[in-house]
């Protein structure tokens, strides 16, 4: 069990460590804050890891931890043996309460996954694009997304595996991750000087140099985890004689939850005064950043050369064992920061051509989202000319109706119905130029002859009741004399 609780007080450790190192204020002493007693007693709940699945892996670790037989077995399992996966006999034997709570936590973690799939999908705009969340479950190795529902063997391994090669590769992506700050640091100096005089660079390239002089003026740095470094927390920290100083006595003072190990946190602890003799918070010189990159590189040396068994945790006799190694006497000198630049000019020069690349494809992209930019304003434009033109027309439409003009020819009404507009706006029309109504044309004298039946008088009076007398058509019988016949008057009371 002391290889599953030191693999989860180092991902707590180290989330904590880089979490408090950034909630404290530039203008408070880190190494001189201390952490609260319930966190030195116990890794926080609240406190993350770092990982993705950082509170699955705490709440499988704790149900093993209360399964009597699982723990008996694992403190009689070799590191090496839990991480090549020789416990799978072993969790047949859990309790059914602690399996069922298990299977409950799987299940309830690949809900969580796919939850977070549905909603980068939603994020990506691919609401209508089918979700095949057995390929995106594949990308999680910390568990056997093929069986979703109970918790097996394979689980557990799983979940160890990508714990402790995540862990590993936690310190290798720190340092790189400080190499480019120290980088960049560097970069935004050099490029500050492009933008002084000559006078200006002169003087401050001078009061650099003065920086580096003062932060590298400060008493001897002992070897972490050596006897001096160790006599001197005995006697600093602990108020005791240095003459006294006893190994066992000193482990069990410091072992502050009392479990018989040291993890990563009670083991960096003892690295405070150290560091207080290096950094201080109130001065220009001192980079708290590089701080907290000294404090986990010595508490990296100190497991290394410590614990032997590699289960990230100190015991008793691990510690024993080494106060009595020729390094524990007689230690080489500690190298600081300062004291190993931790980037070379070549990897410098690759940075900034890498910088470069960015700020170039940076303006690459501002250029094409200002295009886009003017293209859409060009498309709003065009269309608010197009908007404008349409209300015109509806305006001068509204103003027709209004001052009720004619419409045009082919909106005129048939027959000799008359628009409204003509009886009111227009002069009258003389009798002699108005149209005919339908079927009262001019009719040639040889066809009005082949009628067979004069129309009826009444109709023909009625029909003809707006026609000019001199362009009526006679009866029968009274068609007009020739042009050479005088004309006489007719008596119409003769007409029958």
């Amino acid at each position: 069990m002391s290889y599953l609780k030191g693999l989860l007080t180092s991902c707590l450790v180290l989330a904590s460590v880089m979490s408090w190192a950034k909630a404290v204020p530039i203008s408070i002493d880190k190494t001189k804050v201390k952490l609260p007693e319930e966190t030195v007693k116990e890794p926080p709940q609240s406190v993350d890891t770092g990982l993705h699945y950082d509170r699955y892996l705490r709440e499988v670790i704790d149900f093993l931890e209360k399964d009597q037989h699982f723990r008996e077995k694992l403190h009689n399992t070799d590191m090496e043996d839990i991480k090549q996966g020789k416990l799978a006999k072993e969790l047949d034997f859990v309790s059914h309460h602690v399996r069922t709570k298990l299977d409950e936590l799987k299940r309830q973690e690949v809900s969580r996954l796919r939850t977070l799939i549905k909603a980068k999908q939603d994020i990506e705009g691919g609401n209508d694009i089918a979700v095949d969340h057995q390929a995106l479950l594949k990308q999680f190795e910390y568990l056997n997304h093929m069986n979703p529902h109970t918790f097996e063997v394979e689980d557990l391994d799983r979940l160890i595996k990508s714990a402790t090669n995540d862990l590993e590769n936690y310190d290798k992506e720190r340092h790189e991750e400080f190499k480019r700050y120290e980088m960049m640091k560097e970069h935004e100096r050099r490029e500050h000087l492009k933008t002084l005089d000559e006078e200006g660079r002169r003087k401050e390239e001078e009061h650099y140099e003065e920086m580096k002089k003062k932060h590298a003026d400060h008493p001897k740095v002992n070897h972490p985890g050596s006897k001096d470094q160790l006599k001197e927390v005995w006697e600093e920290a602990d108020g005791l004689d240095p003459e006294d100083f006893d190994p066992k006595t000193f482990f069990n003072l410091h072992d502050t939850n009392g479990d018989g190990f040291f993890d990563e946190q009670e083991l960096e602890a003892l690295f405070t005064k150290e560091l207080e003799k290096i950094y201080d918070p109130t001065n220009e010189e001192d980079d708290m950043v590089e701080m907290e990159e000294e404090r986990l590189r010595m508490r990296e040396h100190v497991m290394n050369e410590v614990d032997t068994n590699k289960d990230r945790l100190v015991s008793l006799d691990e510690f024993l064992v080494a106060t009595k190694k020729k390094e524990f006497l007689e230690p080489d000198s500690w190298e600081t920061l300062e004291q190993n630049q931790e980037y070379t000019e070549e990897e410098m020069r690759e940075f900034e051509e890498q910088l470069a690349r960015q700020e170039e494809d940076l303006h690459q992209k501002a250029a094409d989202l200002q295009q886009q930019r003017e293209d859409l304003e060009r498309q709003q434009e065009q269309l608010n000319a197009q908007k404008m033109e349409l209300q015109q027309a509806v305006d001068h439409m509204e103003r027709l109706k209004t001052q009720k003009v004619p419409p045009p020819p082919e909106m005129q009404l048939e027959g000799n119905a008359v628009p409204e507009s003509l009886g009111h706006d227009q002069p009258p029309v003389p009798p002699e130029h108005q149209p005919l109504p339908p079927g009262h044309q001019d009719i040639p004298q040889e066809q009005q002859q082949q009628q067979d039946a004069p129309p009826n008088q009444q109709d023909l009076g009625q029909e003809h009741q707006n026609v000019p007398q001199e362009n009526q058509p006679l009866p029968p019988g009274h068609n007009s004399p020739p042009h050479d016949s005088p004309q006489m008057p007719l008596d119409h009371n003769n007409v029958p």
